[in-house]
């Protein structure tokens, strides 16, 4: 059992209401599971259990991995997984749908003024002569599953430069890289910490950014089971204080950069402890740094454009048409922007 003093109770009270969720139940220390991917986009988690914001509001938290978002869709609505952070895919809507998932709240979003995610191609189809999205026409583009968040940043792009693609399932997103890399698809999507990396390689060319054709896109979402959004509110609301906390902080270290060189130097050490692991400190910290994006304070939710990706995810087919967004999230948690 944890044990609080009176100073660290009310701390953790205070850091509770600050986010506008409920205070934790303090001695609670209940086990659950949070699935995350190892993107520099899920350094809330990351970095609310190293610093225990997730055991000072109750939570004995095991982190469990992921490769790509629909996996872990079917781990929240089998109850093998309870709170995960992913993008909105056709599979997680489905499963919606199906009384098994709810988003939330709000991860990760692109913001203007904040370098985002960034269309690719592989080094063949640049030297071909393809350096902006819209050239793109015919040419395959990358993603993991139909559906995922890869598919629909690229046929939203497509969509407004009035050109086809070649979607090209590949499963996971190592594969997706190599594919690039070796010139097996034309193009693909992904977040600044990636995208940077490849880029500086040589391998790969960045030619435009998500933002511009889907500015404040709600990236990535908070997610559970229906049930635990439903029966479990004081547990739901203990892992979003944690969450939070976590947010906070990576927000003032690499975006506000509160504490200088030494905080983001700090930040990026507890991240690399999770990302880009097969790579050395000093190797693994640029990248680390390139891929920094506001993550949502309080996990707030952009309900505009989770309606936006419903109803792109409507308008293909790959999900029924019937579905309401309130049957996809549970704004009762959290702050909301749009409508």
């Amino acid at each position: 059992m944890t044990l609080f003093n009176r100073r660290q109770a009310i701390a953790t009270l205070g850091a509770a209401t600050a986010v506008g969720l409920a205070a934790p139940a303090l001695a609670q220390n209940r086990k659950i599971t949070v699935g995350a991917l190892r993107f520099t986009s899920h350094a809330g988690s990351f970095v609310a259990f190293e610093r225990d914001y997730f055991k000072e509001a109750g939570l004995d938290v095991e982190l469990r991995f992921f490769e790509a978002a629909q996996p872990m869709a079917v781990a929240i609505a089998s109850g093998d997984v309870d709170y995960a952070v992913t993008a909105i895919s056709g599979g997680l809507v489905s499963l919606a749908q199906k009384g098994a998932v709810k988003v939330i709240g709000g991860a990760l979003q692109e913001e203007q003024g904040i370098d985002g995610q960034k269309f690719l191609v592989s080094d063949a189809a640049y030297q071909a002569g393809i350096t902006e999205p819209g050239m793109l026409d015919g040419k395959s583009f990358g993603m993991t599953q139909a559906g995922s968040s890869f598919h629909y940043m690229g046929a939203k792009m497509a969509a407004a430069e009035g050109i086809s693609l070649k979607f090209k399932p590949l499963q996971k997103v190592g594969a997706v890289i190599g594919a690039l890399k070796t010139g097996q698809i034309d193009a693909w999507s992904i977040v600044p910490h990636i995208a940077k990396p490849l880029a500086g390689s040589g391998a790969v060319h960045i030619i435009g950014d998500v933002a511009t054709y889907l500015p404040d896109y709600q990236v990535t979402t908070v997610f559970t089971s229906t049930k635990n959004a439903s029966d479990e509110q004081e547990m739901t609301k203990n892992f979003l204080a944690g969450y939070s906390k976590g947010v906070a902080d990576y927000n003032a270290a690499m975006i506000a950069k509160d504490g200088g060189d030494a905080g983001v130097d700090e930040m990026v050490d507890l991240i690399h402890k999770y990302v880009y692991t097969d790579r050395p400190r000093d190797k693994a910290a640029p990248s680390i740094i390139n891929g920094t994006m506001r993550l949502n304070e309080g996990a707030m939710l952009n309900v505009a454009s989770v309606r936006d990706q419903l109803e792109w995810f409507q308008s293909e087919g790959l999900v029924d048409a019937d579905i309401t967004l309130e049957t996809l999230i549970d704004t009762s948690y959290v702050e909301t922007m749009g409508s």
